[in-house]
Parts: C-alpha cells; sequence; structure tokens
C-alpha cells in the first residue's frame, strides 16, 4: 500500500466517523441541545478574541512612521 493511498484511508474513515457521530448528536435532543451550547460559548469567546487581535494588530501598524 502507497502512503498517498493510506492517507486517503484514513481520511475517509475518519469522514466517515465524524458524519456518524453528527448523526448520532443530530438525532439525541439532549446531545444536539449540548452541542448548540458549546458552539455558542465557542463563538462568544473566539470571535470577540479574534477581533481584538485584529483591532490591536491594525492599531499597531497604522501607528507612525520612525
Amino acid at each position: 500500500m502507497t502512503r498517498d493511498r493510506a492517507h486517503t484511508i484514513a481520511n475517509v474513515a475518519i469522514a466517515s466517523a465524524g458524519v456518524a457521530a453528527a448523526y448520532v448528536v443530530l438525532r439525541t435532543p439532549p446531545l444536539r441541545r449540548l452541542a448548540f451550547q458549546a458552539l455558542r460559548v465557542w463563538l462568544g469567546a473566539s470571535v470577540p478574541v479574534y477581533l481584538v487581535g485584529e483591532t490591536r494588530r491594525a492599531w499597531m501598524q497604522s501607528g507612525r512612521a520612525a
């Protein structure tokens, strides 16, 4: 088995496991609520941190030239 073929098979296996897990989570109401709550927390934390970082970087780059 070549390296490329092994990578392809591994990617297909991981994708299949992800699809199966998503199906189970979306079909089970308590897991679905937990997943959506976790998504809200993740978006509520990561998006503002990203925006603050970008604002800080833009502020630093717009400073006076030496």
